[in-house]
């Protein structure tokens, strides 16, 4: 029997099977980043109805400029949240591997290329030890990256001195958080993230006729590419305007939001269309069958922890041209916050489920939370009263959905 929508060389679902389908996962306790989404607009309402200038265009710029940095962490993190590990020192390894590009640019002066080399060397040197400590030796990935973390925050006291704190001088590095793209360029930023998804989503689609395996309903894909259109144009049309509150005019989309969302779309691609990303989310899922399967699970899970070192320093690079200097007590609070980002996006921290696009969505909720309690002029402890809260909600209901789940499937 043929499957409904299924149609010689494009299979097709219909749209009501879609839905269908979708609801049954919902019901299942696979809801993905809908509570994110559904915090998220709690939150906008909340803090616009509490503070005036909760919505401006100039805190909407600044919500994005908070979210870049926590979302380069939290989505080197669910490389390894999807494969059941932590790992506690990502934060300190960015602090490290800035600390390294500082020196070696402001007392060897050297060149940012190849200092920004030596930077990310130091991430995939501590990943691939870390994760041969885990995989090889069997050590838990808490205990080490713990000593990591410990480690790390003496090693930035050796090397930037007791409470040392080095102005960041680089101009392009100071830029990414600082400037913004012309009016113009905005537009065709927006023109190239709409031309991607097409292309993206007729290459998926290709792959799935080819492999006889029955697509999502082309109209899904069309309000999706409308959503996308709409709520993108939006965005920079807000951007482009003037939110300056002096003479001189700042507008434009902030350099960091197209250099993020690359990050995003490369990760989502390694993920979801790649040999590794199928293994990695194996190994995750069950690192048993996958040893059966033939797939080298070592491997894989020293992969995860260099991937996430790695983007630990991307993620220091990013508050170091935020705050524009590099101190060294860099990373040491991030870490949790970034964990905390993944599971309210919806990452499992059962592994084998989880999309860099939660990481995303819990970043910009923790980022808000931030924001907007900091305008309603809130202690900072109130601050981690709340991120705290959510962060329990969030890992209560990742529990509650997969003892939901395993009873479904029973």
């Amino acid at each position: 029997m043929i499957p409904s929508g299924f149609t010689g060389d494009h299979p097709e679902v219909t749209l009501s099977d879609h839905m269908r389908a979708y609801v049954r996962r919902v019901k299942g306790g696979e809801m993905g980043s809908l509570p994110a989404l559904l915090a998220f607009l709690v939150l906008g309402i909340l803090f616009a109805s509490l503070n005036k200038y909760f919505i401006t265009k100039l805190n909407f710029a600044n919500l994005f400029n908070q979210a870049g940095e926590l979302t380069v962490l939290a989505s080197a993190l669910v490389f390894l949240i999807i494969l059941t590990e932590i790992d506690l020192s990502a934060g300190v390894t960015g602090g490290v591997g800035m600390a390294a590009l500082t020196i070696l640019m402001k007392d060897h002066h050297w060149s940012l290329a190849p200092a920004l080399i030596v930077a990310f060397g130091v991430g995939l040197l501590t990943g691939f030890i870390i994760g041969t400590l885990v995989s090889r030796l069997g050590v838990p990935a808490f205990v080490v990256s713990l000593g990591f973390f410990l480690g790390f925050q003496g090693l930035q006291l050796v090397m930037l001195g007791d409470g040392g704190t080095f102005r960041l001088e680089n101009h392009l590095l100071l830029s990414i958080m600082s400037t913004n793209l012309t009016a113009t360029a905005g537009w065709i930023f927006l023109f190239l993230v709409v031309a991607i998804f097409v292309l993206m989503t007729y290459w998926d689609r290709s792959r799935r006729s080819k492999a006889e395996v029955p697509n999502p309903p082309l109209l899904f894909a069309g309000v999706k590419l409308v959503a996308l259109v709409i709520i993108g144009g939006i965005t920079v049309w807000v951007l482009n305007q003037n939110r300056s509150l002096s003479v001189k005019r700042i507008l434009g989309v902030p350099k960091v939001i197209p250099i993020v969302l690359a990050m995003l779309f490369v990760g989502t691609f390694v993920l979801d269309r790649t040999r590794f990303g199928r293994h990695l989310y194996a190994v995750g899922g069950n690192p048993e069958a996958a040893r059966r399967a033939g797939i080298n699970v070592a491997r894989i899970r020293i992969s995860g922890f260099m991937i996430c070192s790695t983007l630990a320093v991307f993620s220091g690079i990013l508050h170091a041209s935020r705050v524009g200097t590099v101190e060294s007590s860099a990373g040491s609070r991030i870490v949790l916050s970034g964990v905390g980002a993944a599971v309210v996006g919806g990452v499992s921290l059962y592994g084998g489920r989880g999309r860099l696009s939660n990481a995303a969505i819990g970043a910009l909720v923790i980022a808000m939370i931030d924001n907007g309690l900091g305008l309603l002029g809130l202690p900072g402890g109130i601050n981690f009263l709340v991120t705290g809260g959510v962060l329990v909600l969030a890992a209560s209901v990742d529990a509650l959905a997969r003892r939901r789940n395993s009873t479904v499937k029973r």
